[in-house]
């Protein structure tokens, strides 16, 4: 896992600072990539404070039933104050939803339909991973809950032919000062939203 210094030269872009949170772009040099790729929930490389917890699917003849959150319990028992807001986005084939930061919020996302390019990049300066960019697929072929907390930058892409819906909960009501954007094709992040694997 790479460990980088804090904010120190001219390449770290400033974005902010609330409560002892700083907040910058640690520029990742070279090629547009994707970062380090997560395939298992405790992954060698996974941002600090990130988590990821399967989701049990109980299939029937009818279809299926899918518990996003208990209360207290699971990721959901991980965020401070608990979840106060639940929502859910729909999004078509190939949109891109990307970059979004908070200094207050956690998330919690459970994508139900679809399938989701989800790409993290850490933000947070005093973090041990700061600046370390990862890639994780989820929804309907893999079904997992991913808590995302404070000052890691995310967003994903819709990947397949099928329109994707994230149900999602957060531990704090919408509050748009506390929401920051980086744009999908900052160069300092310097992500590949291409399709890998031609």
């Amino acid at each position: 896992m790479k460990v980088t210094a804090a904010v120190s030269d001219a390449s770290d872009r400033v974005l902010g600072e609330r409560a002892g949170l700083r907040l910058a772009i640690r520029a990742r040099p070279g090629s547009p990539d994707t970062g380090l790729m997560i395939r298992e929930p405790d992954a060698p490389g996974l941002v600090a404070g990130v988590r990821i917890l399967p989701t049990r699917i109980h299939p029937d003849d009818r279809g299926y039933f899918m518990e996003i959150l208990r209360q207290g319990q699971g990721l959901a028992g991980q965020m401070d104050d608990g979840p106060l807001q639940f929502s859910a986005a729909l999004s078509y084939p190939e949109t891109i939803k990307a970059l979004h930061y908070h200094f207050d919020q956690t998330d919690l996302w459970a994508p139900v339909q679809g399938q989701l390019q989800v790409c993290l990049f850490d933000l947070r300066v005093d973090s041990p991973t700061f600046g370390v960019c990862n890639t994780l697929y989820m929804g309907t072929l893999q079904p997992w809950q991913l808590l995302i907390p404070p000052g890691v930058g995310h967003g994903y892409k819709v990947v397949g032919g099928v329109q994707a819906i994230l149900c999602y909960a957060t531990n704090r009501l919408y509050n748009p000062a506390d929401e920051g954007r980086i744009p999908y094709d900052d160069p300092g992040v310097n992500y590949d939203w291409e399709t890998q694997h031609r």
